[in-house]
C-alpha cells in the first residue's frame, strides 16, 4: 500500500523543488506587487529644496513679529513664486513674495503666512483665496497687511524633511505598493530590480465542463474551478493565465500541457487525479519520461483534498501541481500548497498563511474523521483590542461540492489529524484568507 502524506510533508516536497525567480530590471509600474532585491538609496534629499506647504506669503519673521488683524505688518509685495519656479524674487527688509503650495522658499524669506492671515493685497479684511493670476501680486497699492506673527520655518517644508540623500528609501525584501513605487518616483527612479511576479496557468479538466455563459445540457456543468484558481493566483500576486477547461483525453491534455510550458513559471489543473476510470490528468503526467521530467500522484491525510500530484516537468522542470477537481477541494488545496510555492517563486516571506487561535462559535460540536486534517470553511471574527483569541463559526458543511457555502467564508479551521470532536466555545486553529 502506497505512503499517505500528511499536509506538512507535501507542502515541504513542493517547496523543496521551487526557487525564487532570478531578478531583473523593470519599470516602476510594471514592479507592482514584486520583491526587490536590493536597498534603494536615496540620491538626492526629499524634498530637494525648502518649499511652502501653503498659498501665502513668504516673509522674513521680524517683519511679522507681533502683527495682529489690528495691528497688521504691511509688506510690500515683490513678486510672484509659482511651482516650478526658476528665477526667484530676493525677500529684503519690509518685503514679502506671494507664494504658491510646493513653491521653492525664494531668498531672504524665513516662513510662509498663508493667505486666510492676510488681506490677500487688497486693503480689506482677512482673505479667503489669492487674487487670481495676472492681476497685481500684492493687490492693491501692491501691499499686503499680515495679520499673525510666524516663527522661523513656519509652513515651510524643509529640504530633506522626508528623507535625506544617502538613506535607505526601501529595504532589499520590501514588496511594492502604490505608496513604494510613488516613493521610488520621488527619488528619481525610473526603473528596479525585483524579483517578478510569478506567472500561473491554470487549465481544468473534464468533458463534462463547459464556459459560463454557454447553455447547459444534460450532464453538463460550468467550470468554475479555472476562475476560482486563476482569480486565487492573481491575489496571491502572479500573473495568471487561465487556459480553460480541457477534455478527458490524455494525448490533449498532454499536448495542451507542452504548449503552456513556455509562458508558465507554475502549471496548476484541476480535476482528474483521484482512482476513477477518466482521471486524465492522472493518466497523462503518469507516464512521462525522466527527460520530461516526472509527476507524483499521493494520497493525503487531508479533508477535502485527499488526492494531490506535484511534479517538475520540461526542459525548465517547471512545477506542476494537480489539484483535484471538486470546487472545495481545489480552492483548499490551492490555498494550502499552490499559495506558498507563488509566494516562493516571488521571494516573499512567510510563504504560509499566519495560523491564529480562535473559540469556536457553533450550535453544535465539529466532528472530524480520525487519521484526517480537515479544513473546513469558517467565518473568523478577530479578538477585541486587549485580547489575544477571536471567534470562528463553521460556514456549510463538510462536503467538497459547497460552492455557495465557500462564497460566505473568509477563513479555514484547522482541525488535526487526532481529533475527532471539537466542542463549542474550544480553541482550535484557524487561518484567515485575507
Amino acid at each position: 500500500m502506497s505512503k499517505t502524506w500528511s499536509v506538512d510533508e507535501h507542502l515541504e516536497d513542493i517547496l523543496r523543488g521551487v526557487r525564487p525567480l532570478e531578478p531583473i530590471e523593470l519599470q516602476l509600474l510594471e514592479a507592482q506587487g514584486c520583491v526587490l532585491v536590493e536597498d534603494v538609496t536615496v540620491p538626492v534629499s526629499l524634498p530637494p529644496f525648502d518649499n511652502s506647504s501653503m498659498d501665502g506669503y513668504a516673509v522674513r519673521t521680524a517683519d511679522v513679529e507681533g502683527a495682529s488683524e489690528e495691528f497688521p505688518a504691511v509688506l510690500t509685495v515683490v513678486g510672484d513664486v509659482a511651482a516650478g519656479s526658476g528665477d526667484l524674487p530676493a525677500v529684503g527688509p519690509g518685503q514679502a513674495a506671494r507664494i504658491m503650495t510646493g513653491a521653492p522658499l525664494p531668498p531672504g524669506a524665513e516662513a510662509v503666512v498663508p493667505v486666510e492671515w492676510t488681506d490677500g493685497g487688497t486693503g480689506g479684511g482677512p482673505a479667503e483665496s489669492m487674487t487670481p493670476r495676472g492681476e497685481s501680486p500684492g493687490g492693491a497699492e501692491g501691499e499686503v497687511r499680515v495679520h499673525c506673527a510666524a516663527t522661523q520655518g513656519a509652513h515651510v517644508r524643509s529640504r530633506g524633511s522626508d528623507v535625506q540623500a544617502g538613506a535607505v528609501a526601501l529595504s532589499a525584501g520590501t514588496v511594492l505598493g502604490p505608496p513604494q513605487v510613488g516613493l521610488l518616483a520621488a527619488i528619481g527612479r525610473g526603473t528596479v530590480k525585483v524579483r517578478p511576479r510569478p506567472r500561473v496557468v491554470v487549465l481544468s479538466t473534464g468533458s463534462e465542463l463547459i464556459q459560463p455563459g454557454e447553455q447547459l445540457a444534460s450532464g453538463q456543468i460550468y467550470d468554475s474551478n479555472s476562475f476560482v484558481l486563476t482569480a486565487a493566483a492573481r491575489a496571491a500576486g502572479a500573473i495568471s493565465y487561465r487556459v480553460g477547461s480541457v477534455s478527458d483525453d490524455p494525448e490533449t491534455l498532454r499536448s495542451t500541457i507542452e504548449d503552456q510550458l513556455i509562458r508558465a513559471d507554475i502549471v496548476v489543473t484541476s480535476g482528474g487525479v483521484s482512482v476513477g476510470a477518466y482521471d486524465v490528468v492522472k493518466e497523462a503526467l503518469s507516464q512521462i519520461d525522466d527527460e520530461e521530467g516526472s509527476v507524483e500522484f499521493r494520497r493525503l491525510a487531508m479533508q477535502p483534498g485527499k488526492p494531490q500530484g506535484f511534479g517538475l516537468i520540461g526542459s525548465e522542470r517547471t512545477p506542476i501541481l494537480a489539484l483535484p477537481g471538486n470546487p472545495v477541494s481545489a480552492y483548499v488545496s490551492f490555498e494550502l500548497f499552490v499559495r506558498p510555492a507563488i509566494r516562493t517563486l516571488m521571494g516573499r516571506d512567510p510563504v504560509r498563511r499566519t495560523p491564529v487561535r480562535a473559540r469556536l462559535e457553533s450550535e453544535k460540536p465539529l466532528t472530524s474523521v480520525e487519521g484526517k486534517r480537515q479544513f473546513l470553511r469558517g467565518s473568523y471574527t478577530p479578538p477585541p483590542e486587549g485580547e489575544t483569541v477571536g471567534t470562528v463559526s463553521p460556514v456549510g458543511g463538510a462536503s467538497s461540492h459547497l460552492v455557495a457555502a465557500l462564497a460566505q467564508a473568509d477563513a479555514l479551521i484547522d482541525v488535526p489529524e487526532k481529533t475527532t470532536e471539537v466542542a463549542p466555545g474550544e480553541e482550535l486553529t484557524v487561518l484567515p484568507l485575507d
